[in-house]
């Protein structure tokens, strides 16, 4: 008489790995859905509920997963700048002249502007809320740091192209370059949409203008 198979037994760990799989796919649905209105409404008024309204998930379901405005919010900078802070890492990869690099990263720069302004907007809007938001200030720390590092890549291999040193120190030249995006994004953000081509025109033009002083 041959005997029956014995019933197969669950795998305690793959079944907790699948679990968490799915809870991790589901936060990434929910970050991908809060942004778009996080970009729309900004921090101070956006609420779970809001976030809930125009998306397909109910209140409940996003307070499940997140208990707070600030971890919802704290997981959706993180998962938008995973991608953002290797951007140009190709640029710096594939370009073989400082001129080939500085002008695609220039291009690039305005490109980042016209395809997603209100994921800036909001990384802006939160930047300026960790002043007040202790529960946002590690994150924004944390990416700003990133985005410096992700700008000095640019920098140093721009400079080796160029047969030359950078001028200034990482901090110094992520500040200049940040501050000049972010004085575009503003305009381009707040002007006609009629002249925001103009405005990152004027973006290109200036990052041309500047590539070259931030070498000694």
């Amino acid at each position: 008489m041959t005997a029956s198979p014995s019933p197969s037994v669950a795998d305690p760990a793959a079944s907790a790995a699948a679990r968490a799989s799915k809870h991790d796919t589901r936060r990434d649905q929910l970050a991908e859905s809060a942004l778009v209105t996080l970009g729309k409404l900004g921090y101070a008024r956006t609420s779970l509920r809001e976030i809930a309204q125009h998306s397909s998930y109910s209140h409940g379901v996003v307070h499940y997963y997140f208990s707070s405005k600030e971890e919802l919010i704290t997981y959706c900078v993180r998962y938008y700048k995973r991608t953002c802070v290797t951007r140009y890492d190709e640029i710096v990869e594939t370009s073989t002249s400082a001129t080939e690099l500085q002008e695609r990263f220039a291009t690039k720069l305005a490109e980042t502007i016209r395809e997603e302004g209100p994921m800036h907007q909001l990384w802006y809007d939160l930047r300026n809320q960790s002043m007040f938001e202790p529960a946002l200030r590690e994150v924004v720390l944390e990416i700003d740091g990133q985005l410096e590092a992700m700008i000095w890549r640019v920098i140093t291999r721009y400079a080796a192209l160029a047969g030359r040193e950078p001028a200034l120190d990482p901090s110094t030249t992520y500040g200049m370059l940040d501050g000049l995006f972010a004085q575009s994004l503003f305009a381009w953000a707040t002007g006609p949409a009629s002249a925001r081509e103009d405005v990152l025109s004027v973006l290109t033009r200036r990052v041309d203008t500047l590539m070259p002083s931030l070498l000694g």
